[in-house]
């Protein structure tokens, strides 16, 4: 288990009040109240209220830290960490029920609404074969035109190729065609209904009341937290520090995260969330 910089406070609460859909928020109102949120702070982490409104929005839209900036971030790493929680997750919950998160959040959702895949009418597949052998023809015969004695016999082969290839794809009995046109119907249907799950899943992960995907992020906070032993015992090798016990080496980042922040940060970010779900219809 890797031991932290002098930011690593910020980055366990982070990962640990929202997992990663709400990771800059816990960066950027580290240890303020909400009433104490303003240009004040922002000058002090050195980011303007406008460029902090933004990193918090797409951090927690992209589910992935944006921290770059953060100055000073040193400075403001003092404070009751259980109380700076419960503020922090007052803020995130009045942040996510903006309308300036609502509007991001359904240019992401739409920005990944699947599209359904378009297949050309027989009619429009016959048409484009039948000009594609008609461009050979012709450029068969341009060439012939000026066409050397090595050439000529090369071009003489395209144009016969390609008239042969013109009176198949003419030939109203042409069998590519044929099964093209019997198979259309079908491919429509199946396109449809792939179409239609495509949109169940999508529907799913981009739900359209925002506040059910937060849901969905809360619900994963609550699941990664859930067994975190705060007493177990850690050792140091060359600069590292490693758990005892080798299940909790093998734990995931977050549940190492949530370890390193603590019972003081933990347990009252869940208390905080599991009302906050509660609240969610």
């Amino acid at each position: 288990m890797k031991q932290s910089t002098s930011d690593k406070y910020l980055s366990l609460l982070a990962n640990v009040i929202v997992c990663s859909a709400l990771l800059f928020s816990i960066f950027m109102l580290n240890s303020f109240s909400v009433h104490r949120i303003g240009d004040d702070f922002m000058k002090q982490l050195g980011i303007s209220k406008n460029a902090a409104d933004e990193k918090i929005t797409q951090s927690i839209i992209g589910g992935s830290l944006d921290a770059y900036g953060l100055k000073n971030i040193k400075n403001v790493l003092a404070g009751d960490r259980g109380q700076i929680t419960k503020d922090l997750l007052v803020y995130t919950k009045q942040h996510v029920a903006s309308e300036a998160f609502k509007k991001e959040y359904e240019t992401l959702r739409q920005n990944n609404k699947p599209k359904k895949d378009e297949v050309k009418t027989p009619a429009e597949i016959k048409a484009e074969h039948i000009a594609a052998i008609k461009k050979m023809i012709t450029t068969s015969q341009e060439g012939l035109k000026t066409a050397n004695s090595t050439m000529k016999p090369i071009y003489e082969n395209m144009l016969a190729e390609g008239k042969k290839q013109l009176a198949e794809a003419e030939s109203p009995n042409n069998k590519y065609f044929t099964t093209y046109e019997k198979n259309y119907p079908q491919m429509l249907k199946t396109l449809e209904a792939n179409h239609e799950a495509l949109l169940k899943d999508w529907e799913k992960i981009y739900p359209a009341e925002p506040s059910q995907f937060i849901k969905r992020r809360l619900e994963e906070f609550l699941n990664e937290t859930g067994d975190i032993d705060y007493s177990a015992e850690v050792v140091s090798k060359n600069g590292r520090k490693y758990f005892v016990r080798s299940e909790y080496e093998n734990k995931g980042n977050r549940w190492k995260m949530a370890f390193r922040a603590g019972k003081e940060v933990v347990e009252p970010a869940r208390a905080f969330v599991q009302q906050w779900i509660a609240e969610i219809k």
